[in-house]
């Protein structure tokens, strides 16, 4: 998980994400039960994330998505992440947001085996890089452009950078940017200090 430098660029490993859910264990419990309990399939690459055994189904008045991972561990809100395509098929428009930011956010119900939930909770993940708080290289917030050399490569902009305890090194995208630049997960890209 550690970067490379290479002259004026430093390499980092992508990392791609589906459409997810993030729960507060309160949704969790209406969404699958009082009893039912959140359970690893496997490790995800920050440390304690993870993703369960258990999808539920996001839908709006016009549309539905199947089979959504929810992933772990509970949070402090809950939080539907899609991407851009996906938002055709559930007909609506949400914000590129930081987790955790609703103000732009749209509605979907979230339906689970025993429940539902209704809420203003689904966005469209802004790009970031994860950076663990130790690294002094980058402050949290800062924007990055990153270089990709695929056969579809160019420059992406708009990277945001997101601090935390624990985290290790690495860009992630949604399935929308890494299909548009030919990435798949463990591939690496170059980034910048600034946006170019």
């Amino acid at each position: 998980n550690v970067s490379k430098v290479e002259g004026d660029y430093m390499n980092i490993r992508v990392g791609v994400s589906n459409r997810h859910v993030h729960l507060l264990e309160s949704d969790y419990e209406i969404l699958f039960g009082k009893n039912s309990h959140l359970t690893k399939r496997n490790d995800l690459s920050q440390d304690d994330e993870f993703a369960s055994n258990d999808v539920v189904t996001i839908k709006t008045e016009a549309g539905t998505l199947n089979n959504v991972r929810v992933l772990g561990p509970f949070r402090n809100y809950t939080q539907v992440e899609v991407s851009k395509t996906d938002t055709y098929t559930l007909k609506i428009n949400p914000a590129y947001a930081s987790s955790g930011h609703f103000e732009d956010a749209s509605v979907v119900t979230i339906v689970g085996p025993k429940g539902k939930v209704t809420k203003k909770c689904c966005i469209l993940a802004v790009r970031h890089i994860h950076v663990n708080n130790i690294d002094d290289t980058y402050h949290d917030g800062q924007k990055v452009s990153v270089i990709v050399n695929t056969i579809k490569g160019g420059i992406m902009d708009n990277v945001y950078i997101k601090k935390g305890k624990g985290y290790h090194f690495e860009l992630h995208l949604d399935t929308d940017d890494a299909n548009a630049f030919d990435l798949k997960n463990g591939d690496y890209v170059r980034i910048i200090d600034e946006e170019v």
